[in-house]
Parts: C-alpha cells; sequence; structure tokens
C-alpha cells in the first residue's frame, strides 16, 4: 500500500443520528453478554473449552471524498470454563484478530493493517432461584501493524445482572465501564440485557459473535429443526487502534465505526459444532484519524458496503 499524505477533513454525522447510533449500539454490545453468562451457567460441573473464530469480507465501498477501500477481517478465540455445583463459573478467554485494510485512489492510506489482541476473564454466579450477576474484566490491545502494541493498550469491566421472569424471559440491566486508546476518557454506559422466546421455534436474544468490538449484536431468530437455524442480525461496531509512527498522523489514533446488518444460516450437527455463513450490509459507516494530541485530522464518511463470510464454533 502507498502511505500518503491527507485525507480532508468531512462534516460529522448529524447530531441525532450520531446519538441515535451510539445508544442502539451501546445497548447491543451490552446485550450480547447475556448469551455468554447463560452458556457459562449451566451443565455439566467442571472444565469445558472451547474455539470459535470468524472470517469475513467488507466488499469496496466509496469514500465520502473520493476513493474507496475494502476490509478482510479474520478472527479467532480460544475459552476455558470451570464451572463448579454451587452455579458458579469463572474463566479466561484470549482472542487474537487481523483487520487487512486496502485502500485505493484516495491519495493518502491513512493506515494499514490492524492487530487485534484480547483477554477477557468472565464470571457468573447466582443470587437467586431466578436471577445471577456476571463480571467480564477484560484486557485489550489495538494497533497498527509496524505500531507498539502498547500503544493500544485498554481495559474495562462489563457487568449486569438478570432475572429469569418465567420460562421464556430473562431481563436485566447492565453497564460498561472501558477506557480509550489515545485519550484519557472513559466509555461508561448502561445496556439492556433480554433473552425472550417469543414462540416455539422464534427467539430475540443475543449471541456470541467473536471479534465483535462492541458486543455480538441483537438477533432474531428462527429454528425449523434442531439442526438449523436462520437469523436477522444487526449490532454496532466502533474500533479503535493506535497507529504507527508513519504515514499522516505518526503516534496517533484511527477508528473505523458503523452498523452491520446481516442475514444467517447456521449449521449445528450436533450441540459441539456449528458452522456459520452470513451476508449483510455495513450502514452509517465512518472513519476518523487523530493525530498523537487527540485533535481530528481527518473524517470521513464511507458508503453502505456489503460483507459475507463465515464463523464457526468447536466445544471440547
Amino acid at each position: 500500500m502507498s502511505r500518503p499524505g491527507l485525507v480532508p477533513d468531512m462534516p460529522a454525522q448529524s447530531p441525532c443520528a450520531r446519538v441515535a447510533l451510539v445508544l442502539l449500539g451501546l445497548a447491543l454490545g451490552g446485550l450480547g453478554w447475556v448469551d455468554a453468562a447463560r452458556a457459562q451457567g449451566g451443565p455439566p460441573a467442571g472444565w469445558s473449552t472451547r474455539a470459535d473464530g470468524l472470517f469475513s469480507y467488507q466488499g469496496q465501498t466509496d469514500l465520502s471524498d473520493g476513493g474507496a477501500f475494502s476490509v478482510g477481517r479474520g478472527f479467532l478465540r480460544g475459552s476455558a470454563i470451570y464451572r463448579s455445583d454451587q452455579g458458579y463459573s469463572a474463566g479466561l478467554s484470549i482472542g487474537l484478530g487481523r483487520y487487512a485494510y486496502d485502500f485505493s485512489n484516495t491519495g493518502a492510506d491513512p493506515w494499514d493493517d490492524v492487530i487485534d489482541l484480547r483477554l477477557t476473564a468472565p464470571m457468573r454466579f447466582d443470587t437467586g432461584a431466578r436471577s445471577s450477576v456476571f463480571l467480564a474484566p477484560s484486557l485489550r490491545y489495538d494497533y497498527e501493524r509496524d505500531a507498539s502494541a502498547s500503544d493500544g493498550q485498554t481495559y474495562g469491566l462489563f457487568g449486569g445482572i438478570s432475572w429469569r421472569i418465567n420460562d421464556r424471559l430473562t431481563i436485566g440491566p447492565a453497564f460498561g465501564a472501558f477506557s480509550e486508546i489515545g485519550n484519557d476518557d472513559w466509555d461508561v454506559f448502561p445496556a439492556v440485557l433480554v433473552d425472550w422466546q417469543i414462540a416455539e421455534r422464534w427467539r430475540l436474544s443475543t449471541a456470541q459473535a467473536p471479534g465483535a468490538t462492541q458486543g455480538p449484536g441483537l438477533s432474531l431468530t428462527y429454528s425449523p429443526n434442531d439442526t438449523f437455524r436462520y437469523g436477522l442480525t444487526a449490532r454496532y461496531e466502533r474500533n479503535r487502534f493506535a497507529l504507527d509512527d508513519d504515514g499522516i498522523a505518526p503516534g496517533g489514533v484511527g477508528q473505523d465505526s458503523s452498523l452491520p446488518v446481516a442475514l444467517s444460516v447456521q449449521y449445528a450437527p450436533n450441540p459441539a459444532t456449528s458452522l456459520s455463513a452470513f451476508v449483510g450490509a455495513e450502514f452509517n459507516g465512518e472513519l476518523v484519524l487523530e493525530d498523537q494530541d487527540g485533535a481530528k485530522v481527518s473524517r470521513q464518511d464511507y458508503d453502505t458496503a456489503p460483507i459475507a463470510g463465515i464463523s464457526f464454533r468447536l466445544a471440547f
């Protein structure tokens, strides 16, 4: 890739649109932890391990000030969880991802490939016959390939409590608090947790998604049998990462945000194995470039972009 001059600063999205998008993203991001907490709380007792991954491609899309770009994404994660007979569980999850950006005809490539390393320690315990609490402290490194990993370090906690109202509905509040790259601010937000069995074959809930930056998102699924499941999923993505010392914002910060919506089909021949394929689009896309002092160097919207990919899960 070429490493060029300046991408011109673009006007921000309207305040209403940005507020609505952020609130939706925070809610969906928080909802994503419900599935993780529910999965960790079930039998059997003892240790269990799991591996999952995601490979996707965002097709080329035009930038608002000219030029275009595409992204290939890959993420692999391994998890080990211990469950006690008393309903307590704790474990460790380690994930590694790479996002390969390809800019064309921009006259300036704001960044190259981005590395994503995550460590999360989820834990869960029951507080009553129908309620449970979960906590998930995490440490994360997001940085351009030639940058220092320590420059992209962030940490934080997501936690919440949920109540099983009846056999079909689980709901409760949660919150997240995470440090940010490039400044001393904290991203603190509330969320609502929900898992609703609408009908025999229909469910509105969340499902874990490896590599999601703001949570797996909210899914409406239809399961005609135990082997196949069809779904419509939406979530908010906001990925900030440290830049290297070259390019147009040396030592600065890059950010890619969007609202992906996808249709998926999942094949699960047994409870321990699943393979999914999905197609969809990313809406409200935006690239932001900041210098090492936190000042905006550029901001560009990008057109609705097609996305497609596969994911898998293996339990041991």
